[in-house]
């Protein structure tokens, strides 16, 4: 391997040292963050009790502003901000404290909590909220608070009690637009939405000022008739791309001649598991979430956002094409990936393993990563899925030109090394799948499904329920 930017022995000891001291310090600070939270949480219950024991009629709010006050003051912070940290710490140190003493062992940081309890939010139940939680830390003791996100979304939906359905239809109710005002004469619009209509909207701009930069970069050609200096950014391109479809209806001031801008249109990337797809029509004579007793699974937008069925079966319904992923009936694993119109076979067969750059605690999407060689090709490194993984570009070129070094094992297992020989091992995430138990409990009786539906749906995916009845997530597939 090279050596980092010509690293003595020692000052390469000198960086093993100072990696294990902050990482003692991360888990220390986390510890203290969740004695902080505890005394806030105190704080708040003390409020609490003395509203009660003088029968407050307010419900508490002026004995939790005037405790809020006192802290305040002492630490120089506004009481506003007291109040939301005291009602944040309630929220974690009662509805969720294995979380809390997860925290306050140095296990997950304050980070990883935050994202924990953001997904179990609406787990009413208690015994819920504590299976949510115990499965939710052991996922978070192993990977980047970004990178759990989806992954304890899924986990909090096998324990919701109203289906995506329902909720998805409440929530639509909240959609809006808003403007927020800002310094120096300029303003936010904000919109509220359906995450497939606003990442569509975001992916279209997205194309449109990719395509003025390529039209500009163009112009800018020495053979060009005329050098026109176009320095925005895909950014500045974005808002005012935005500004004219608003304000005009079209790409107005940016199309070209040949009205290139108009004719793109937006892309969306959705897993849709395959029972979500069947029986579109039998399933709304049935329980929302089942059909014939077997989990329904929610679809999900770019791999980590999940969207309700009708919505997924639209866009699947008017997609030109769309991937089949075979994952193994037992164990989940991916097998192979293929698609009504063949295209980039392993291209789409390793986007949907990896579903994120392959770098320890990086979480970004496989379509705006790069397909590189663990062995270099021009050393005899074979084009095949056992030797190259998806990398962000930051993360490709560390690889490349710093001592990080990587092995790639079977299944797609990761095994970085360090400048300091520290190991780290990234595996691909499980797919958006469940898979068979030997004799599921809720097949009809006297046939599994794999039995019933095999025929119509191939190497099926299908995780047995939990022990509360409730299904884990399905990969997938064709019918």
């Amino acid at each position: 391997m090279p050596a980092l930017l010509d690293a003595t022995d020692s000052q390469m000891a000198i960086l093993a040292d100072l990696v294990e001291g902050l990482e003692a310090a991360e888990k220390t600070l986390s510890s203290m963050q969740a004695a902080r939270d505890g005394l806030l949480a105190m704080a708040g219950r003390l409020a609490v009790d003395i509203a009660r024991q003088a029968r407050h009629p307010d419900g508490a709010d002026m004995a939790i502003r005037t405790v809020a006050a006192e802290i305040g003051a002492a630490q120089r912070v506004s009481d506003r901000t007291i109040e939301r940290r005291m009602s944040d710490a309630s929220w974690l140190v009662e509805r969720f404290p294995a979380v809390w003493e997860a925290q306050g062992a140095g296990r997950v940081s304050a980070a990883h909590a935050r994202v924990i309890v953001e997904a179990g939010a609406h787990l009413d139940d208690a015994d819920d909220r504590s299976r949510f939680a115990a499965e939710a830390i052991e996922v978070a003791a192993a990977e980047s608070p970004n990178r759990i996100r989806r992954l304890v979304r899924r986990l909090a939906d096998r324990f919701q009690e109203r289906t995506l359905v329902e909720r998805h239809r409440d929530a639509r109710e909240l959609r809006r637009v808003w403007v927020t005002d800002l310094e120096d004469g300029m303003a936010e619009l904000g919109a509220r939405g359906p995450a497939a209509l606003v990442h569509g909207m975001y992916d279209r701009l997205s194309q449109m000022a990719h395509a003025v930069r390529e039209e500009n970069a163009r112009a800018r050609r020495p053979e060009a008739a005329e050098s026109i200096l176009d320095e925005r950014t895909v950014d500045q391109l974005r808002a005012d791309l935005l500004a004219d479809l608003v304000l005009t209806g079209a790409p107005a001031g940016h199309d070209s001649e040949e009205g290139l801008l108009s004719e793109l249109r937006a892309r969306v990337e959705v897993t849709v598991p395959v029972l979500t797809l069947m029986h579109g029509e039998r399933m709304r004579g049935e329980q929302e979430g089942t059909m014939d007793g077997a989990p329904i699974l929610a679809a999900e937008l770019d791999g980590m956002i999940p969207i309700d069925p009708a919505t997924a079966r639209r866009l699947a319904g008017a997609a030109s094409g769309w991937d089949r992923v075979l994952t193994h009936p037992i164990s989940g694993a991916l097998l192979a990936v293929d698609r009504y119109r063949p295209s980039e076979d392993l291209r789409r067969h390793l986007r949907a393993r990896d579903q994120r750059c392959r770098f320890p605690g990086c979480g970004l999407a496989p379509r705006k990563c790069d397909l590189d060689h663990n062995h270099d090709a021009a050393l005899g490194g074979e084009t095949a899925h056992d030797n190259l993984a998806t990398f962000c570009r930051r993360h490709h070129m560390l690889k490349h030109h710093s001592p990080w070094h990587v092995e790639q094992g079977p299944g797609g297992v990761l095994e970085w090394t360090s400048p300091t020989g520290r190991t780290y091992i990234d595996r691909p995430p499980p797919p958006h799948t469940v898979t068979f138990a030997e004799e599921p409990p809720w097949s009809p009786a006297g046939t599994t499904f794999t039995q019933a539906h095999r025929s119509a749906v191939g190497w099926r995916a299908c995780r047995a329920p939990n022990q509360t009845g409730r299904g884990l997530p399905v990969t997938p597939s064709a019918p």
